[in-house]
């Protein structure tokens, strides 16, 4: 049995332009036991949420191979890949993207509905889920009538409906204010602990990297840790 939840090994990308080729990622190596998390600070281009998008299965490699679990990601296509997006990754962003006119539990309960889920199944881990970040006062309210800091909880909740592998944030507290940025990391960081779920996240903010369990700084194309 492979003791890493996740596996990168010489990932490559880049980017065509009419003036230059952009190499964000110079074959790249990550490998991440389950139940971890793991930082990945760098510059605004550096590739940070490339690298998110290829373990997501949003993008894929130009060379190299990554593995999320049983999921080889070079060699997913079709169904197989639509089923790893809905069950073997779960995303977070700066931006919560909740529908505007779903409640909290609607939003949350929605990506396990379509999955297959039955309704009240879908609608009762919805509630579980919102109870454990917090929101268990707010289920029936809209986007419009919860905080920053509550629509982010919500988003993380919608992320975990579908008990993903990895959970991927790109900087998740980068439209928060100090208070409501704590709160939303020390939700975050509880998570490989609590659900065993591994944590990979983006960052600008040293503060909230150095709180991983792991923490590495991409530039050049690749990953060195940080002391």
């Amino acid at each position: 049995m492979n003791e890493f939840i996740v596996e990168c090994r010489g990932l490559s990308k880049s980017f065509e332009s009419a003036a230059e080729s952009l190499h964000v990622l110079r074959s790249l190596d990550l490998c991440l036991p389950k139940g971890v998390s793991c930082a990945i600070m760098g510059s605004s281009g550096s590739g940070k949420s490339t690298l998110l998008s290829i373990l997501g299965g949003l993008e894929k490699a130009d060379s190299g191979w990554a593995r999320v679990g049983d999921f080889d990601l070079a060699s997913l296509s079709g169904n197989d890949m639509d089923l790893y997006r809905s069950r073997g990754a779960g995303f977070v962003f700066q931006f919560h993207y909740l529908l505007k006119d779903f409640t909290a539990l609607e939003n949350v309960a929605l990506p396990a509905y379509l999955s297959g889920v039955s309704r009240k199944e879908a609608w009762d881990r919805a509630g579980k889920l919102l109870d454990r970040v917090g929101l268990s006062t707010r289920l029936d309210h809209y986007p419009s009538e919860l905080s920053g800091g509550e629509r982010q909880r919500a988003a993380i909740a919608r992320a975990l409906i579908n008990g993903p592998s990895i959970l991927l944030a790109d900087e998740p507290t980068g439209n928060l204010d100090a208070e409501n940025a704590a709160s939303v990391r020390e939700l975050l960081y509880g998570l490989p602990q609590s659900s065993g779920t591994t944590l990979i996240l983006a960052t600008h903010d040293p503060v909230l990297a150095d709180a991983a369990d792991m923490s590495f700084a991409l530039s050049g194309g690749r990953l060195e840790a940080r002391s």
